[in-house]
């Protein structure tokens, strides 16, 4: 991995904003301009139409301000642990129903914060990988307190997430607003004593965290 200089504390709050931002602006903007369809147009298909684009869109807005919660906020105070259940709902509400299907393999319990921070991660990278659409499966092995985890990304032209990919295997991208969710990534690994690998099996994509031995 090619060396870069590392985001100050200050730097890295600063672009994750950036990233949430960027995430939800376009539904809430979506919201604005349904709203005005509404109130501009008199005929009661128009309206029908406009409210249900400011249904779909408020959906959007809320599932990814709850992952954004969960994935970058504190979560709870310092050790906390975040139920497994409840990873599983934010991951579903964020892959929604459109292109990719999301399919979880795991067990009930709760798990160290930063472990649950850095599934929940990857699962936002996973997308990146089969752009086109495909299946996301999640599976979570080994215990709660040393738990591996495996993405398998399968979708035609399947290939490494973008910019996770360049991170974990080099050359490390410039860090911005855009790569920030994966050098982020990389952090929460490192903090929780996990090895990250994005590696092609066959025709699909697998990301991986295993402890260190």
């Amino acid at each position: 991995m090619t060396e870069r200089a590392q985001p100050t504390d200050l730097e890295l709050a600063a672009l994750i904003s950036s990233k949430i931002c960027h995430d939800v602006i376009g539904p809430i903007s979506a919201i604005n301009n349904g709203l005005e369809i509404f109130d501009e147009e008199d005929d009661a298909q128009s309206k029908n139409y406009a409210l249900d684009v400011i249904r779909n869109v408020t959906e959007t807005a809320s599932a990814r301000l709850q992952f954004a919660r969960f994935a970058f906020g504190a979560s709870g105070s310092a050790g906390a642990q975040i139920d497994l259940g409840n990873a599983e709902s934010l991951c579903r509400g964020l892959i929604g129903a459109g292109k990719h299907k999301l399919v979880w393999r795991g067990f009930p319990g709760t798990m160290a914060k930063d472990k649950v921070k850095l599934l929940l991660n990857l699962v936002a990278a996973a997308p990146t990988a089969i752009p086109r659409g495909g299946e996301i499966e999640v599976s979570i092995t080994g215990t709660l307190e040393t738990p591996s985890f495996v993405l398998r990304c399968r979708g035609v032209g399947a290939r490494p997430p973008q910019y996770l990919g360049d991170f974990v295997n080099g050359p490390m991208p410039q860090i911005d607003a855009m790569s920030i969710q994966a050098y982020y990534t990389l952090r929460l690994a490192a903090s929780s004593r996990m090895r990250l690998a994005v590696v092609k099996d066959g025709a699909d994509m697998l990301l991986t965290a295993k402890p260190l031995l």
